[in-house]
């Protein structure tokens, strides 16, 4: 198939919602303004019974969830025929690659259908120049997109002298209970922590109320953030603190970046690739938190001019959709040729 042929792709994410992670939007959007592409939205039928030439799959594990058990059971069936079909059409699966390791907490018979999956896949999309792929695999790195246009028609406030914040959903592998501890060591009447973000459980909800009432500099709010208030949020912080545990992509470092505020993460090989590209002032690592890292960090975060931006040239959507639709050629060709 050439380049300049139709090519029909079925996502694995429904039409998006308010809700829906920006990233998806902005993909979807940048593929439907791309010549020689037709996208399709996710529904069982349309994946089970419509004609497309690529499935690209985001987070193959939404497939085979459910929220109760009779609903993942089907949902696991529907994808093992999903799989089936993809296999008999020799349709070839493109994977993008947001997470690099299987859920915990899931069942054999997930565990079974996902790593069927992963055998399908043609061709992997990583999201950064870090991103490991199996040996001898076709692969494709498409930088993960910035949030700029994203974030453009909200108010964006002035940063304040000693604020921290921390934006977007609270797991515990994302070490909000430990930035809490961090920064009640803190000394300074000057310095104040803003939470905000879903837990995903009732009991980690308490455990942060719980470790932010110890101290009034401290404010939470849990509840799903709309895009205005991560702007809000991000905006009137000086620093904002991403603690997770394990850091390979996030959409929260761009978005913040995006809004023109320095991170403060964990230092691992993508966060110091992400450094030297965006600019080491904005991109500030650590072994491990300590109210000196923190103290450090937050006053680096001072010296940047109230105008500075980070550099994310190449994060720009506008050949977004383009690069995608060569690894959708490429994945067919992957698929033709044998494999």
């Amino acid at each position: 198939m050439s380049g300049r042929e139709r090519i029909v792709v079925q996502q694995s994410f429904p039409a998006p919602r308010p809700t829906t992670n920006p990233y998806i939007v902005m993909l979807l959007d940048s593929l439907r303004s791309t010549p020689g592409l037709e996208v399709r939205t996710f529904s069982w039928r349309s994946a089970l019974l419509g004609r497309y030439d690529v499935f690209h799959a985001h987070w193959p594990e939404i497939l085979v969830a459910g929220h109760s058990p009779l609903k993942a059971l089907v949902r696991q069936g529907l994808t093992a025929l999903l799989l089936i079909r993809l296999a008999i059409t020799r349709t070839p699966i493109v994977r993008t690659m947001h997470n690099l390791h299987l859920p915990q907490g899931i069942s054999r018979r997930e565990r079974a259908l996902l790593r069927w999956f992963d055998r399908r896949t043609a061709l992997r999309i990583g999201l950064n120049p870090t991103t490991p792929f199996p040996a001898g695999s076709a692969h494709e790195t498409i930088l993960h997109g910035d949030y700029r246009v994203w974030f453009a028609d909200y108010p964006h406030p002035d940063r304040e002298q000693g604020r921290v914040g921390y934006f977007g959903l609270i797991r515990r592998y994302k070490g909000v209970e430990e930035l809490l501890e961090v920064f009640a060591g803190l000394p300074g009447g000057g310095l104040r922590l803003t939470v905000g973000g879903r837990p995903s459980t009732e009991e980690l909800a308490e455990s942060v109320r719980a470790l932010a009432a110890r101290d009034p500099r401290i404010a939470v709010r849990l509840a799903y953030l709309e895009d205005a208030d991560i702007a809000d949020l991000v905006g009137r912080s000086q620093l904002i603190v991403l603690p997770y545990r394990d850091m390979h992509n996030s959409g929260g470092v761009l978005a913040a970046l995006s809004l023109d505020r320095p991170v403060l993460v964990p230092g691992n090989a993508t966060t110091e690739a992400l450094a030297r590209e965006v600019g080491e002032q904005w991109v500030l690592r650590y072994d491990e938190l300590t109210p000196q890292v923190l103290a450090a960090a937050i006053a680096r975060a001072g010296e940047i001019p109230a105008d500075g931006r980070p550099d994310l040239s190449a994060r720009s959507w506008a050949d977004a959709g383009r690069r995608h639709r060569d690894a959708y050629v490429r994945a067919i060709g992957v698929l033709r040729n044998g494999r």
